[in-house]
């Protein structure tokens, strides 16, 4: 019986290799991304911020971890979808999540619209609510992986907000 237990263990463990090797490529490349636009430099360092923006060197952490519950969600969302339509829906809005991420990335750093940014973080954020629903509905440990994203997103949200209302007009 133990031996039976051990290879099923084995099995089930094997099954997440793949799919958590894939999640953990797109992730990466996405973050990677992200952080090619994302440039802190003299231009983010003269924003007025308000006195409750945390430090610049906690932007990278926090998206480290972020990006893990991402991909730990979406596999384990992924592998707990009955039908191959399913499983697709899920990659499908994944990707458009991370696509709307690099946007406001794109938008804030490196065009420097801040207003811009605040306008499309409000998709972002419905993105991960459409994400939290969707992975609900399918395994509850996924969802409940995506809501320090959302936590995260919506300090974002307030952050920029307040960005654009210190610095105007862009």
């Amino acid at each position: 019986m133990a031996r039976q237990k051990t290879r099923l263990s084995e099995t089930a463990a094997a099954r997440w290799v793949l799919p958590g090797a894939i999640a953990a490529v797109a992730a990466s490349f996405t973050a990677a991304v992200g952080a090619t636009i994302t440039d802190i430099g003299p231009w983010y360092q003269a924003l007025v911020q308000p006195e409750w923006a945390p430090p610049t060197w906690l932007f990278g952490p926090a998206w480290t971890v972020i990006f893990m519950l991402c991909t730990m969600s979406g596999v384990t969302a992924w592998m707990a979808t009955r039908t191959r339509g399913g499983g697709e829906a899920i990659i499908g809005l994944f990707a458009l999540n991370g696509f709307l991420n690099l946007l406001w990335s794109f938008l804030f750093f490196r065009m420097h619209r801040p207003d811009y940014a605040a306008l499309e973080v409000g998709i972002l954020w419905s993105s991960i609510a459409a994400l939290i629903v969707v992975t609900w509905r399918v395994s509850r440990p996924a969802s409940l992986l995506l809501l320090p994203y959302l936590a995260w997103v919506s300090f974002a949200a307030m952050l920029n907000r307040a960005i654009v209302e210190l610095n105007s007009p862009f």
